[in-house]
């Protein structure tokens, strides 16, 4: 009985669950929907952040990646019962994290198309990297 409850409840979130594309823009920056940069501290480092993204490391250097442990850090600065947008260099990763989020766990994600080249070619608002601890 449990594993169809759990299987009901599993179907009627990825309903309403959505992963969309969308280009980043000073609105969306300045609206407080949580921006979650995905790259890793070196990407940080080389060309900074958008302003109050919160940095969680989705990929490392390799290409290898723990969800679990990504998922850990997401719930932990985020609400995710809300949309959130994630980015990356150019908004490939993300459009594959956004997809895996919003397929196989339910949240309502937007990829930021052109990712930071997008961002910085558009004079969006981007700040020098501080390695601190997220919200």
């Amino acid at each position: 009985m449990k594993k169809i409850i759990l299987s009901i409840i599993a179907l009627v979130s990825s309903l309403f669950a959505s992963a969309s594309d969308k280009y980043p823009t000073l609105e969306m920056i300045n609206s407080n929907m949580p921006i979650i940069d995905i790259r890793t501290a070196s990407e940080w480092i080389q060309t900074g952040i958008i302003k109050d993204a919160i940095t969680i490391t989705f990929f490392d250097e390799k290409g290898n990646y723990n969800m679990e442990s990504f998922l850990e850090q997401l719930n932990k600065n985020i609400d995710t019962t809300k949309p959130f947008a994630i980015i990356c260099k150019t908004g490939n990763r993300t459009k594959i994290v956004s997809k895996m989020l919003s397929n196989s766990f339910g949240y309502d994600v937007i990829n930021l198309k052109g990712g930071m080249v997008y961002s910085k070619a558009n004079n969006l608002p981007i700040v020098p990297y501080k390695a601190v601890k997220n919200r």
